[in-house]
């Protein structure tokens, strides 16, 4: 089985939505300055609709530790994810300071960047593509780390599949390939993913 993460959340109606297509995590970004931003209010109500039922996951890009401790803490998030150039000990501190399991993504372009994850004993390893693309998926077998791996970029229901068959991972991410427009998801298409990664999950199992 393949797990899946549904991020770029920004209300709770499409919390509710991905939740009832099987999702194991709904992410939800607090980086101010993407499209798929999640204010605060909108955070605490998903959190209150969805606690214990779903991993919840705040990402943060290069936020202060402080800052990330204070919004785990408050939300009452289960998952920190690190998308920025936060080291190991940092990492670290993170999972101390919350209790919360912790997620290192970093975007994969080359074998180096797949070695660059070995010094982060996180819960996962969430390989990115660039730009919101996909990225060589061959790659994963340079992955040295008994570290769960999150496979993510560019995903979509029409390739989830192939995903998911090459890198055999514990969970796929995604958020504009399930999207109406940024931060709106479209029904169809959550429910076209979810079916392709189950079906697909069910292959590699």
């Amino acid at each position: 089985m393949t797990w899946v993460k549904f991020c770029g959340i920004t209300n709770v109606e499409d919390a509710e939505l991905c939740a009832g297509h099987g999702a194991w995590a709904l992410g939800m970004i607090f980086v101010p300055s993407s499209p798929r931003r999640c204010k605060q209010g909108e955070a605490a109500r998903i959190v209150g609709a969805l606690q214990r039922k779903v991993e919840l996951v705040g990402v943060f890009q290069n936020a202060t530790l402080d800052h990330v401790v204070h919004t785990a803490e408050s939300l009452r998030l289960t998952m920190v994810q690190l998308h920025g150039d936060e080291g190991p000990s940092y990492a670290d501190e993170v999972h101390r300071r919350t209790g919360a399991k912790v997620i290192k993504a970093v975007r994969i372009a080359s074998r180096a960047d797949v070695a660059r994850l070995q010094p982060f004993r996180t819960d996962f390893h969430l390989l990115d593509g660039a730009g919101g693309a996909t990225f060589e998926w061959s790659l994963v077998r340079e992955h040295r780390s008994d570290v769960p791996i999150i496979t993510a970029g560019g995903l979509t229901p029409e390739n989830v599949g192939d995903a998911i068959r090459a890198t055999e991972p514990y969970a796929v991410d995604v958020a504009s390939g399930i999207e109406a427009s940024p931060g709106r998801k479209d029904p169809a298409k959550v429910t076209a993913f979810a079916a392709a990664a189950a079906a697909a999950g069910a292959q590699v199992a």
